[in-house]
């Protein structure tokens, strides 16, 4: 049970240090909004590198936060009968949603993805927009790291609530929920 333990708590610790990092880039795309909308407005010019900069900035943000969000029960979750179960059954329920849900999903996305991101880094692919960014290939890696977030932290939640399923330890917090 310990080593279950240090594994999740190992796999938490790689998705809250990604997390952690991963929210300065909102800082970034305030920066580059207001950048894009100066040059715009106030010298009448603009940059397609710039403007494309802010897509990659906002996509890495996004795609790279999902297990981040996953941890801390941001994501959106729409149930009425899930807030009135005991933290036991919302575990179980948690469990079975990793299992049957979450895991396959993000595995199939990966498996997917691979093709499409491997020829794209075989041509080194760039933007079609003249003076875009070079390394659309890198964007486009996004799609394999999304599903490796989900997966890190999808095991560690599924870990995290089996062992408290079975009274071993664990923890389990209700997902945040916005009154109705």
């Amino acid at each position: 049970m310990r080593f279950i333990s240090a594994l999740y708590r190992g796999l938490d610790c790689i998705t809250e240090l990604t997390g952690k990092c991963i929210i300065w880039l909102t800082l970034l795309v305030v920066i580059n909004t207001c950048v894009v909308v100066a040059l715009r407005y106030f010298f009448s010019g603009g940059s397609i590198a710039i403007q494309e900069s802010l897509t990659y900035i906002h996509a890495t943000l996004f795609m790279l936060a999902m297990g981040y969000a996953l941890k801390h029960g941001s994501h959106v979750r729409v149930d009425i009968f899930y807030r009135n179960f005991t933290p036991r059954t919302q575990a179980l329920v948690d469990v079975l949603g990793a299992l049957l849900c979450l895991l396959p999903l993000s595995v199939l996305i990966f498996v997917m993805s691979w093709d499409y991101v491997m020829a794209s880094w075989a041509v080194h692919e760039v933007s079609t927009e003249g003076g875009g960014i070079k390394g659309v290939y890198l964007l486009k890696t996004l799609m394999l790291l999304l599903p490796v977030t989900l997966i890190i932290q999808g095991v560690a939640e599924l870990l995290k609530n089996l062992l408290f399923f079975f009274g071993k330890g664990g923890s389990h917090t209700p997902e945040q929920m916005e009154p109705l």
